[in-house]
């Protein structure tokens, strides 16, 4: 209970925050950070949705490892995929780390009833954060999108969530 007390607490100073910053001509925060499976990813903001604390999920059977289940999301059922298990640099996570967990659904406006399970929340970031961009690695991921650097050398993979909602492997979910 008071982790989705701490979220609602987040998800509201960062509504405030984006506000603030709108009406006094702030440049606006681009992304929202957020780490999973140990590695540092931004993602548009213009194509997440809500966060969610980690709820239990209902199991599909023969489906993709990291395709973890379905869970109700405010009365909306909504597929939950590992994003460090998709990439393949995940592991199995115990019930603790799970717990800690957050699920981001994906903007309504991408019509896709999907959520990333992230380990962790990094805030908002926008362009003036980075110091450098690098194009995508190379045989990346058509989602991938530029890797931006921050002032202490932090790598930051760019993902566009409506693309890599696009893509064979999101869609394809079955063993």
């Amino acid at each position: 209970m008071a982790n989705r007390e701490a979220l609602r607490d987040l998800q509201s100073r960062l509504a405030g925050r984006l506000q603030a910053a709108r009406s006094e001509g702030v440049t606006v925060a681009a992304w929202l950070a957020v780490q999973a499976g140990g590695r540092d990813y931004l993602l548009p903001l213009s194509q997440a949705g809500e966060i969610f604390p980690w709820t239990g999920v209902q199991p599909v059977p023969y489906t993709q490892p990291w395709f973890l289940g379905i869970a109700n999301l405010r009365g909306t059922l909504a597929g939950v995929v590992d994003l460090a298990q998709m990439l393949g640099h995940g592991e199995g996570r115990s019930e603790q780390a799970l717990a800690e967990a957050s699920l981001l659904a994906f903007n309504p406006s991408l019509e896709v009833n999907a959520a990333l399970l992230v380990d962790r929340l990094q805030g908002l970031r926008a362009a003036d954060a980075f110091v450098h961009n690098e194009a995508a690695p190379p045989r990346s991921p058509t989602f991938f999108g530029p890797v931006h650097i921050d002032s202490a050398g932090r790598r930051w993979q760019e993902l566009q969530l409506q693309r890599l909602s696009q893509t064979t492997k999101f869609l394809s979910i079955r063993a």
